[in-house]
C-alpha cells in the first residue's frame, strides 16, 4: 500500500526538472552573418536579413535575430507576418545603412517595414537613412525629387517594442506606428538637421495603446506627430529640439476622418523649437476631433510658440482659403507649463469660428519673453484658468 502510494512521488523531481528547464528554454538564435550578410557597408544584405527573418518567423518557438557590429547596406525591405510565434527579438549591435543614392529607395514609401507582426522587439542599433542628399534636392526646388522613404514603419501589428534604437538622417519620417495596438518606444534617439524637410521623429496614427518614453528627438519637423485615429497615447520624458515640437495633427485633411483622444504628454522639454505643445487642424470641413488631451510638466527653452492651437492650418493656401475648420477640440488641459518664449505671444489659441474649442484648462502656467510676461491670444476658445497664470488667461469663461 505504502509502496504504491509512493510511486508518484518518485517522479516529482523529474517533473520539476522538466518543467523548470522548459520554462527557461533559450530562444533560437539566427545570426545574419550565417545567412551571408556582409558588414562592409557596401554589399546589399537584404536577402540575408530576409532569410534570417524567414527562420525566426517560421519557428514555433521564441527566436532572436542577431546583427553583429558593422555596417550593413539594405535596400527597402518588408518583414512580413503572420509568424508562427509571438516572440521575435531583433538585437542590433551594428548599423543598418540605406543606399547613398536616394533614388534607390526614394519612391518606396518605406525603407524598413514590419507588417502584420505580433510580439516583435527591436533592441539597440542604428538606422542611417542617409537622407541629406534628398533634402538638398528638395531645397533646390527640383521637381524630379522622389518623395522619400520613412526609415522604420510598423503597420497593422501588435505588442511591439522598440528599445534603445537610434535613427539618423531619415529621408522622410523616422519612425511610424500605423494601425497598431500596444506599442512601447523607449530610449530612442532620433536626429536630423534642423532644416531637413518632413523628417518627423515619431509619427503615430490609427493606433491604440502607444507609449513613448525616455527619448531624445531632434529633427527638421515634429519631434512627435499624432495623426487621426490615435487613442490612449502616453508620451513621457522626451527631450525635443530642434524641431517643430509635439503636435497633434494636422487633423481634418480628410472630410471623413477618425479623431484623436486620450493623449497624455508629460515631463517633456523643448529647446529652440518652433512649437512646444501644439494642436493643428486644416481650415476646412471634417468629422475629425481632438479630445481628452493632457499636456503637463513641460519646460520651454526659447520656444517660438510654447502653447498653440492652430485651426487655420492651410499650407501654401491651397484647398482651404476662406473655409473654417470643423474639427472639434475639447477637454484639453495645460498643466505646469513653464519657461521662455522666443516670441511675444507665448499662448496662442486660434480656434475655429464654426466649431470653437471648449473645455480648455490652463493650470499653473508661467511663460516669459525677454524676462517679461509673455502675451496670450485667444480666438473662439472657451475654458478656465487656475493657479498661477502668466500671461493672464484670455479664455472665455
Amino acid at each position: 500500500m505504502s509502496t504504491s502510494m509512493s510511486l508518484p512521488f518518485k517522479f516529482l523531481p523529474f517533473l520539476f526538472i522538466l518543467f523548470f528547464s522548459s520554462s527557461l528554454a533559450i530562444p533560437l538564435s539566427y545570426n545574419v552573418l550565417s545567412f551571408g550578410a556582409r558588414p562592409d557597408g557596401r554589399t546589399d544584405s537584404v536577402k540575408s536579413f530576409l532569410a534570417a527573418w524567414a527562420k525566426a518567423c517560421g519557428s514555433a518557438e521564441a527566436a532572436i535575430i542577431y546583427v553583429p557590429p558593422g555596417r550593413y547596406l539594405l535596400r527597402n525591405v518588408v518583414f512580413q507576418g503572420q509568424c508562427k510565434n509571438n516572440d521575435i527579438t531583433i538585437r542590433i549591435d551594428g548599423t543598418l545603412v540605406a543606399p547613398a543614392d536616394y533614388h534607390v529607395i526614394g519612391n518606396a514609401e518605406n525603407w524598413i517595414l514590419f507588417e502584420h507582426v505580433s510580439g516583435v522587439s527591436i533592441n539597440g542599433g542604428v538606422l542611417d537613412g542617409q537622407g541629406a542628399g534628398l533634402w538638398a534636392c528638395k531645397k533646390s526646388d527640383n521637381s524630379n525629387c522622389p518623395s522619400g522613404a520613412t526609415t522604420l514603419r510598423f503597420s497593422n501589428s501588435n505588442n511591439v517594442v522598440i528599445n534603445g534604437l537610434a535613427s539618423v538622417d531619415s529621408q522622410m519620417f523616422h519612425i511610424v506606428i500605423n494601425g497598431c495596438n500596444d506599442v512601447k518606444v523607449q530610449g530612442v534617439k532620433v536626429s536630423a538637421a534642423g532644416d531637413s524637410p518632413n523628417t518627423d521623429g515619431i509619427h503615430v496614427q490609427s493606433s491604440i495603446g502607444v507609449t513613448i518614453l525616455d527619448s531624445k528627438i531632434g529633427t527638421g519637423d515634429d519631434c512627435v506627430s499624432v495623426g487621426p485615429g490615435a487613442t490612449n497615447l502616453w508620451i513621457e520624458n522626451v527631450a525635443c529640439g530642434p524641431g517643430h515640437g509635439i503636435s497633434i495633427g494636422s487633423l481634418g485633411k480628410e472630410q471623413q476622418e477618425a479623431g484623436v483622444q486620450n493623449v497624455t504628454v508629460t515631463s517633456v522639454t523643448f529647446t529652440g523649437t518652433q512649437n512646444g505643445v501644439r494642436i493643428k487642424s486644416w481650415g476646412r470641413t471634417s468629422s475629425g476631433f481632438a479630445r481628452n488631451i493632457l499636456f503637463q510638466h513641460a519646460l520651454m527653452n526659447n520656444v517660438d510658440n510654447p502653447i498653440i492651437i492652430d485651426q487655420n492650418y492651410c499650407p501654401d493656401n491651397e484647398n482651404c482659403p476662406g473655409q473654417a475648420s470643423r474639427v472639434k477640440i475639447s477637454n484639453v488641459i495645460y498643466q505646469d507649463i513653464h519657461g521662455t518664449s522666443a516670441t511675444e505671444v507665448g499662448v496662442k489659441l486660434d480656434c475655429s469660428s464654426k466649431n470653437p474649442c471648449t473645455g480648455i484648462s490652463l493650470e499653473d502656467v508661467k511663460l516669459v519673453y525677454k524676462n517679461q510676461p509673455a502675451e496670450a491670444s485667444c480666438t473662439n476658445a472657451d475654458g478656465s484658468a487656475s493657479g498661477f497664470i502668466l500671461p493672464n488667461s484670455c479664455l472665455k469663461t
